[in-house]
């Protein structure tokens, strides 16, 4: 069940790619031309899988959050098939027990080399998720058809496994035929790697925004096929896009970070909590802390601002310029004209230029408001191990080659982020 593919312009090597294999243009590959197709039948799914009349018609038992279950199921079920027309797909998968999510990082080394990125907790919520659907839906499961499902995929390190798996090549399905909708793995995806940058090299034909991820809808021919969208030169090897995403997602999802300055979509996150507790800094008796907290609540019931939401800050722009525009407002302005504010439910209010938060405009703001930024700042600055100063002794040459892997990827996030929050000490000072 081999993929279609123009062999004769691309081909898989261990030679020249960043990553011990990668798909490697042979000649020259022009912009729009077929690189390989996919039959539908080759796509991994709990629809083609041989149990998937079992997985529809459980369909409803299976729901999850991470709407994943029944193609891991399927996944789980096809490893330990013996006749699987998979077997020879699984056989090229990357060694499971090598997978360098950070999920699969030790504790300690986690929360060492990521602390203060957000990914620590992030992943702390992966990994309870993922426990959680799995002891309450998959293992039940699996345990009631045992027929299906041997001992040896019962686990629920496995499950992780292939849940990091997924993550990095699952497609999303969108046919006029909806019981071909759905997720599913793709032989010949995993040769390709994947980049933050905003060029993308391929595309899967008939290209559609479904679900969360990248979606795909099924061309005449009943295949998806993958075509350049630019000049690729002889010799180099084809990447495609994973979006625009940030370093600690991308190091979150997918195992690896955008080495500094190349990730133009790097951002750094002010938790919302971490401004609060920046404008209680300020206040000196009771009866202010009572009133911040009164304008807490407000911005709270103006969807504004929450316990664990986050201020997102770009390197050129404040992706939510409107939170935290408000926010400000709100914690800075004058007591009479909160009571006033409060009164229009914040409505009404006409935004001032000179009030906009783009990056730029940031040194032009009220002094109160840049202070409050400010301070809201140096603690996010506190929440990392480690400062500015240290990151860039990491990143000189001699240094860096001798971190290991997961140690120079840690260190891109880290210093990606501390160099935006930097920028904002600047522009507030």
């Amino acid at each position: 069940m081999a993929t279609q593919a123009k062999r004769r312009r691309v081909s898989v090597s261990r030679q020249g790619t960043v990553a011990g294999y990668g798909m490697v243009a042979r000649e020259s590959v022009q912009p729009g031309e077929l690189l390989f197709a996919v039959p539908r039948a080759a796509l991994l799914s709990q629809h083609t899988c041989s149990i998937g009349g079992l997985l529809e018609r459980e369909r409803g038992a299976l729901q999850s959050q991470s709407g994943w279950v029944p193609l891991l199921l399927a996944l789980l079920h096809e490893l330990q098939a013996p006749a699987s027309p998979w077997s020879p797909y699984f056989a090229l998968w990357p060694e499971l027990g090598r997978l360098e999510h950070p999920m699969f990082w030790p504790e300690e080394e986690r929360r060492r080399l990521l602390q203060g990125t957000g990914v620590p907790e992030a992943v702390e919520k992966d990994l309870a998720n993922i426990r959680s659907e799995y002891y309450s839906i998959v293992l039940p499961f699996m345990e009631a058809h045992p027929d299906l499902f041997s001992p040896r995929v019962r686990s629920l390190e496995l499950y992780r496994q292939l849940v990091a798996l997924v993550m990095a090549y699952r497609i999303f399905i969108g046919t006029k035929n909806k019981t071909l909708r759905g997720i599913s793995s793709v032989p010949s995806l995993n040769y390709i790697h994947g980049e933050a940058l905003p060029k993308r090299d391929l595309i899967f034909l008939g290209l559609a925004s479904e679900g969360p991820g990248p979606s795909f809808s099924l061309p005449p021919q009943n295949c998806l096929r993958m075509v350049a969208t630019q000049l690729i030169p002889k010799g180099h090897e084809i990447f495609n896009t994973y979006g625009q995403m940030a370093n600690w997602q991308l190091i979150h999802m997918y195992g690896f970070a955008e080495p500094y300055p190349d990730n133009t979509d790097d951002t750094a996150d002010i938790q919302m909590v971490t401004v609060r507790e920046a404008a209680l800094q300020g206040t000196k008796v009771e009866a202010e802390r009572l009133l911040l907290y009164e304008r807490w609540d407000f911005l709270c019931k103006l969807e504004m601002v929450g316990e664990e939401g986050a201020f997102v800050i770009g390197r050129e722009e404040v992706l939510t310029e409107e939170e935290l525009t408000t926010t400000l407002k709100v914690l800075c302005m004058p007591a009479e004209e909160f009571r006033e504010f409060k009164d229009q439910d914040g409505w009404g209010d006409n935004k001032r230029e000179e009030d906009s938060l783009t990056i730029t405009n940031i040194p032009k703001l009220k002094a109160s408001w840049r202070q409050l930024l400010r301070d809201s700042v140096l603690l996010t600055l506190q929440t990392y191990a480690t400062d500015l100063k240290s990151e860039q002794d990491l990143l000189s040459n001699e240094v860096y080659t001798r971190l290991s892997w997961r140690e120079q990827q840690a260190l891109q996030v880290r210093y990606g982020q501390k160099m935006i929050l930097h920028q904002l000490l600047e522009l507030t000072s």
